[in-house]
């Protein structure tokens, strides 16, 4: 992998530090450089806010004046809630863009390019790009396909158990992990669970990173085929949004006790098996500007995901613990891979210690594909 330049890399940690607040939108970062030195910077604000390129260009003032601008994602050329971003960086006088990746977005892809080549300014792509990509996993997903980038996130003990024998799963991780699981939950757009978790566990599902709920949550998710869950369940409580995915085998007086706790209630089609369809509830999400999604389980759920392949990333918590109950319930159901040529593997796999518990994550690699 190609280092990224320094400005790249401050570009980098500023679109980092919008992560999380900017669904639909990208989270991009900018630095705007004149004479080797740093004359404005800036980071994509909350949609209908300006975009990394104007928020830098409006601190650097004059100074952008033939000024080298360095940004993650390339300039975006179309009239969205704001204006083209190309109009602002002509208008400033700008000598050169360096920008990290092409947008993937259909508005853009290439054009933006184009019309900062067509203003006599010089253009350069790809530093940085293997870093960017990763910053925008989601939103490049997105774009590609109209689905949200989803990550199954799940913590088991060393036996691949996520509760025990009785269904008691707490907890199978420490306070570290707890810890860690609520400060990433604000990036987050979604949140994910099966009725199952909601009826033996009743989770908030908010992020309350030190303890506090954040200003931004992600929108609770809770597949329900049949109209399982109670009303009085702790996930249709508050301030935060939720949705409630159904099929017809839920009763309409269950769909009503449920939308009278301000939940709303999706009903779909069932699939074959009578279920929630994954894929068409993804495709729902992405058309609400869903980028990011969490499934955090159960094993039934996450394993319905892995067998249709709608995984993009893994996180998976290891606890130093063993059940060792033959019908405790394991992190990964579904019917899984009948040998172990075609069991998923993962690339590109980090490591890392979240107290005692062991953080692993990684990228699938479908068999075969």
């Amino acid at each position: 992998m190609t280092e990224p330049s320094g400005p790249m890399r401050r570009a980098l940690e500023l679109a980092r530090e919008a992560f999380g607040t900017t669904s639909p939108n990208p989270s991009v970062g900018c630095v705007i450089v004149r004479e080797g030195v740093a004359v404005g910077e800036g980071y994509t604000q909350p949609p209908g806010g300006p975009h990394a390129e104007v928020v830098a260009l409006s601190a650097a003032g004059d100074a952008a004046r033939g000024a080298t601008v360095y940004v993650t994602l390339e300039p975006c050329s179309h009239q969205g809630r704001t204006p083209p971003c190309t109009d602002a960086l002509i208008a400033a006088g700008v000598s050169e863009v360096v920008y990290a990746i092409e947008d993937r977005d259909t508005r853009v892809a290439g054009s933006g390019h184009a019309a900062l080549k067509a203003a006599g300014i010089e253009v350069e792509s790809g530093d940085g790009a293997e870093e960017s990509a990763r910053v925008l996993e989601a939103y490049i997903k997105h774009r590609r396909t109209g689905l949200p980038f989803v990550v199954v996130k799940y913590a088991a003990t060393l036996d691949g158990r996520i509760a025990a024998s009785s269904g008691d799963s707490r907890w199978v991780s420490g306070p570290q992990t707890l810890a860690w699981a609520h400060s990433n939950r604000p990036n987050l757009d979604a949140i994910l669970v099966g009725a199952s978790t909601v009826v033996v566990d009743d989770p908030q599902l908010t992020a309350r990173p030190d303890g506090v709920e954040s200003e931004r949550q992600p929108l609770r998710v809770v597949l329900d085929s049949t109209g399982r869950i109670p009303a009085t369940a702790k996930v249709l409580v508050g301030s935060s949004k939720t949705l409630v995915v159904t099929t017809g085998r839920s009763s309409a007086d269950w769909r009503s006790a449920i939308e009278a706790t301000d939940a709303e209630v999706l009903v779909l089609d069932a699939d074959e098996d009578g279920r929630v369809p994954i894929r068409t509830m993804l495709q729902e999400l992405g058309r609400r500007g869903v980028l990011l999604l969490l499934v955090e389980g159960g094993g039934v759920v996450i394993g319905s995901f892995f067998d249709q392949r709608l995984v993009d990333k893994v996180t998976a918590v290891i606890a130093p613990m063993i059940v060792g109950a033959a019908d405790a319930p394991a992190a990964v159901a579904g019917k899984g891979a009948a040998y172990m040529r075609d069991a998923v593997r993962l690339h590109d796999v980090e490591v890392e210690r979240l107290g005692e518990d062991i953080l692993v994550t990684g990228y699938p690699a479908w068999p075969g594909s």
